[in-house]
């Protein structure tokens, strides 16, 4: 049994490589890339248990940016699979759960060096395939972001852990974070593969047990998680990867008396139709399962009449349409002062028209295609809605193509109607909208902004009036849970920003910080009393 307090190694956020050109990290990323491209297509089983479980249905899996190259398969399951995943987090719980804190923390510092050392390049390269980032894209999501959740959580779980009461005179209080009881359930999206290696993990390291449900479009680079986790040590059964339809895996989830909690990103209405499922079987569980939830986001920037020009461009540019627009905090609608907005559009236009678009393997691409065809589709549909529309005008983009991958051109729209539908409907891809409100309107276009979206994830305010700032920043409180001040309103970084919006974006339980973990424990009191009474009466009585 070890013994003593250890303080775990500060770490730090991993720094974000280049890929410049003539860099070995560039060079070693594209032989990475072409060498998983060109071989032969590869076929991913479902974990469970420590088992690679197949079944009779394989489901292909190509690139978005190539959709008739095929990567490989993976086996889909259905309930019965479910089940035995759920049997088999219950029965490895009470052995992880009572392993040492400290031997849990090394299982995840040692995914961290993998992911750092020699996984990097794979999981790199599988998400720029799989899920159609660049190179950058993918850094500062597959390495960078997971390196420092896997290294931070386990430093916010130690600070968890340290959280003890005070005792008084004859007594000792101590507070055990145990982890929850049954089993837990991760539902992760396609866009960031840190988000699925996060949402398993943090609740892992906190001593549950996980069934781990992530996207269709996602399974290629889940796989090499899984690889990851294997390699670092992760026993068998502590983390659970199904490939199951989600109404299958959902229904037998929240129907199981031992469901204690579901880690979930994704859409609103299915995060809604989650917890209507919870509270429809709240009768049958052992405890009130938690329910955490990062959903949507129609995130803003809004520039005050003082706001640099070159500043705003650029926060529109890169904060509308880095990966497409594929972001839960992208920049979706902007607010402009009449003053200042025919030299931001111009400046905007100049900068998007200047993007490369096309495949990840050319790392001089800035855009690449959208993740599948439904996406494609659905995006389509609201630039043609803008094309027929009397209130808006197409200033940039508007094109399309699924001919070879799904590309649509990064497409900025003006509008007159604040409430134009583009304004307020989450489009989750390269669809930037602006509205040009008059210089000396800026407080009452700020309570326009905040009463327009049901969202409140992600959000800026660019202006060089610090008085500005300040009406700003109190007016929209509740606008966004990540608010940025003369910055684009995406890029958290983990430890510096945690991350997580409430109202229609989620219950705002910030990954990234001690406060997401939290939430994977329940904490019990335990008071020792070292001289305990043996006559009822009190002082008082006498």
């Amino acid at each position: 049994m070890p013994k003593g307090i250890y303080q775990i190694p500060y770490r730090g956020n991993e720094t974000i490589l280049t890929y410049a050109p003539g860099t070995a990290e560039r060079e070693g990323l594209q032989k990475q890339y072409d060498k998983m491209y060109n071989q032969k297509p590869i076929e991913v089983p479902m974990y469970i248990g420590g088992k690679k479980v197949k079944t009779k249905k394989k489901v292909r899996m190509s690139p978005p940016h190539d959709h008739k190259h095929t990567l490989g398969h993976f086996n889909m399951g259905g309930k019965a699979e479910v089940h035995k995943a759920i049997d088999a987090a219950l029965k490895a719980k009470e052995k992880w759960a009572n392993m040492p804190w400290e031997s849990r923390a090394a299982i995840f510092l040692k995914a961290a060096d993998l992911l750092a050392g020699p996984y990097r390049n794979k999981l790199n390269a599988a998400t720029m395939l799989a899920q159609g980032k660049n190179c950058f894209q993918a850094e500062i999501d597959a390495a960078c972001e997971l390196i420092d959740f896997l290294n931070y959580n386990v430093a916010f779980m130690q600070e968890i852990y340290e959280n003890q009461p005070e005792s008084s005179e004859g007594v000792w209080n101590k507070m055990e974070y145990r982890p929850l009881e049954g089993f837990v359930f991760a539902v992760t999206p396609f866009n960031f593969t840190a988000i699925a290696g996060n949402l398993t993990t943090s609740m892992a390291m906190m001593g549950n047990t996980v069934v781990w449900k992530p996207a269709t479009t996602q399974v290629y680079s889940a796989n090499v998680l899984m690889e990851i986790f294997m390699e670092a040590g992760l026993p068998d059964g502590v983390i659970n990867m199904v490939t199951v339809p989600g109404s299958v895996v959902g229904k037998e989830v929240f129907s199981h008396k031992d469901f204690a909690g579901v880690h979930f990103t994704g859409s609103t209405g299915v995060f809604q139709s989650f917890w209507k499922s919870i509270g429809d079987n709240i009768q049958n569980y052992r405890t009130f399962p938690r329910i955490v939830g990062e959903t949507g986001g129609k995130d803003f920037i809004m520039a005050h009449h003082t706001a640099n020009v070159d500043e705003v461009a650029t926060a529109m540019a890169r904060g509308a349409f880095e990966y497409q627009g594929q972001k839960c905090s992208a920049a979706s609608r902007v607010y402009l002062p009449d003053n200042i907005s025919d030299r931001v559009l111009k400046k905007v236009k100049e900068q998007v028209s200047s993007f490369k678009m096309g495949s990840p393997d050319d790392f001089g691409n800035f855009i690449n295609a959208v993740i599948d065809e439904k996406s494609f589709d659905n995006i389509v549909d609201y630039i043609k809605y803008a094309k027929k529309s009397k209130k808006a005008k197409i200033i940039q983009g508007g094109g399309y193509s699924k001919a070879k991958g799904y590309f649509i051109e990064p497409t900025i729209i003006v509008t007159t109607d604040p409430k134009f539908r583009t304004m307020t409907e989450e489009i989750f891809g390269p669809v930037l909208t602006v509205y040009v409100y008059k210089k000396n309107d800026f407080e009452k276009t700020l309570d326009l902004l905040d009463e327009t979206s049901d969202y409140a994830l992600t959000g800026s305010i660019i202006s060089k009036d610090r008085y500005a700032i300040d009406v700003a920043t109190k007016k929209l409180a509740n606008a966004a849970g990540n608010f940025y001040i003369n910055d684009k309103p995406t890029g958290a970084v983990v430890g510096q920003q945690p991350f997580g919006g409430a109202r229609g974006s989620g219950t705002n339980d910030k990954a990234g910080s001690s406060l997401n973990l939290m939430r994977w424990v329940s904490p019990r009191t335990i008071k020792e009393t070292f001289v305990t009474p043996k006559d009822y009466k009190y002082p008082f009585l006498g």
